[in-house]
């Protein structure tokens, strides 16, 4: 009866932990770029109550007794399937169509990756207009340097950029013209479950997502199709969440009654004596 109220105890954490997770996707449901999380679950120890053994008759007995001793939490993974294209009344919109991730270099030098395309242009410490997210991070081009325009040159309402990433620039004439060495890169992993999550929508490499893979260099990955005037939107269902939040309550709820049961036959066994 101990078993069953540790059991029932892990259960009811596990379950709390799946119902954060819920919350959290749901929180979530209108958030650039952000991907679903599941949670996963992993059985704890077995108890051996009895081994492989023989009757009394000398017959055997070819299955043992082993009782669980309840579940954990294994992991939260992110479900990187495709968002909805939503339009976007900004010129530096960007949405990826593809399994790339946009590079980010943060203040500390760092690069990190994401899939949120809302994008802005920034004066950089040079004087130039840099191609920065919302928290004026600059974005990446193939060559893993920022994006950058000559400030007096460019009018940025007039800059365009094609399903490659390439930017381009019209001229005298109205005829549109590349930017030299300005095409904003994009990055893949091997593993993307096992990128590191950050927060403000960026990941980091770890040892289990791999190193990045540069598209523009890596004839072996299909390309990623950019979308100017587009967001990716969350992949977060809706009606999926709710009836995996319903199931957990329900779960919750009955592990809860597994720790009430076993508190009842304790007190039973108590009140023997008397």
């Amino acid at each position: 009866m101990v078993r069953a109220l540790w059991s029932g105890a892990t259960g009811m954490i596990a379950q709390q932990n799946n119902v954060d997770t819920i919350a959290n996707n749901i929180a979530n449901v209108n958030t650039t770029g952000y991907k679903t999380e599941v949670n996963e679950f992993k059985s704890l120890l077995y108890q051996e109550l009895q081994t492989r053994t023989t009757s009394a008759n000398g017959e055997e007995k070819p299955v043992g007794a082993q009782v669980g001793l309840g579940v954990r939490n294994a992991a939260v993974t992110s479900q990187f399937t495709q968002g909805a294209l939503l339009d976007s009344e900004s010129d530096t919109a960007l949405a990826i169509n593809g399994d790339g991730f946009f590079g980010i270099r943060a203040e500390n030098g760092e690069c990190y990756y994401t899939r949120d395309g809302n994008f802005t242009w920034s004066i950089g410490s040079n004087g130039n207009l840099w191609l920065t997210n919302a928290d004026g991070q600059v974005v990446l081009n193939t060559q893993g340097n920022p994006i950058e325009v000559t400030r007096n040159d460019h009018i940025t309402s007039r800059i365009e950029i094609d399903s490659d990433g390439q930017l381009w620039y019209p001229d005298a004439q109205n005829n549109l013209q590349k930017i030299p060495n300005m095409q904003v890169g994009t990055w893949q992993f091997q593993n993307p479950k096992g990128l590191y999550k950050l927060g403000d929508n960026l990941y980091r490499t770890s040892d289990a997502s791999g190193a990045a893979l540069n598209e523009a260099t890596n004839a072996n990955l299909k390309r990623s199709q950019i979308r100017q005037g587009y967001l990716e939107g969350s992949n977060v269902q809706i009606a999926d969440e709710m009836v995996n939040l319903i199931i957990a309550q329900r779960a919750y709820e009955m592990n809860s009654k597994v720790i009430q049961a076993s508190d009842t036959m304790m007190q039973e066994a108590n009140e023997l004596r008397r």
